[in-house]
């Protein structure tokens, strides 16, 4: 018997094999949760990054900001929970590949557990961590001026988008992560293209302001989408092709990054 073999998980019988999947998917996102009160400094500095950048752009650039027909903190608030759940999924990527230097994923391949639990316990677990992150991002955007005038109805579906980001953006970092060899790799990695897509952006600036060429591509590209769609749900405003839209870029990314992570997590852990 090989190796790859001898670590291969063996599915206990009485179980099917979704009911094993969500089993394993939750004991090992109950076990990435137990990180956050043992290890607090994770969660308190990403609480603390956008009441940062709430208060920098708000204070500091927000008057040289033009927003026709609102006010800055209502244009800004949505950019700033878009961005933080961003920012927030690049550690389902960095824990990854953190685990994956440890060898704590071949452990997890010598139990009878489902592989791809591996991957989506870590994940669910961040759209928890990032859920508790918005709760701060409201009350500073409450405390700087943001005025939501959605109903009941809109926070549902800006939450609901919001976390659906969360999902989809762990699983891009996800993907990032299990092509790098470390922790630090994998964070650099992220950033790259995240901090672009972010700046280029109508989160914090309306998009009218920059050079026609960088418009063309800010104007349709996920980031821009996304943010629209939720300043629309919390203000009440009319969407267009905007919240279908946001819709259409999350699924498409996880379509094309869920396989490929599965793939590349599995071929990392057999070798």
């Amino acid at each position: 018997m090989t190796t790859a073999e001898s670590l291969a998980p063996v599915r206990p019988l009485q179980r099917g094999r979704l009911q094993w999947a969500i089993t394993d998917t939750l004991v090992l996102t109950k076990r990435s949760l137990r990180h956050i009160p043992r290890i607090p400094d994770q969660l308190i500095f990403a609480t603390v990054n956008p009441i940062i950048f709430v208060l920098l752009f708000r204070y500091v650039f927000g008057g040289a900001i033009g927003t026709p027909g609102m006010t800055y903190p209502d244009f800004l608030m949505a950019g700033i929970f878009v961005q933080t759940v961003a920012f927030g999924a690049v550690n389902s990527g960095v824990g990854l590949a953190e685990d994956m230097s440890r060898g704590l994923v071949n452990r997890f391949r010598s139990l009878p557990m489902a592989p791809s639990a591996v991957l989506t316990g870590r994940i669910l677990a961040d759209v928890v961590r990032n859920s508790i992150i918005i709760v701060t991002g409201v009350l500073i955007g409450l405390v700087v001026g943001f005025r939501p005038t959605a109903g009941v109805g809109g926070w549902v579906a800006a939450i609901a988008l919001l976390l659906l980001v969360s999902l989809t953006f762990s699983w891009v970092s996800s993907t990032i992560g299990l092509m790098v060899r470390n922790a630090e790799g994998a964070q650099s990695a992220n950033y790259i293209w995240l901090l672009p897509l972010t700046f280029a952006s109508s989160a914090f600036v309306p998009t009218e302001s920059m050079p026609a060429g960088l418009r063309a591509f800010a104007d349709y590209q996920p980031i821009t989408v996304i943010v629209d769609a939720v300043r629309g749900f919390l203000l009440d405003e009319p969407l267009g092709w905007r919240g279908w839209g946001a819709f259409a870029w999350c699924v498409a990314l996880v379509a094309i990054c869920a396989p490929i992570a599965v793939r590349k997590f599995q071929r990392r852990a057999m070798s």
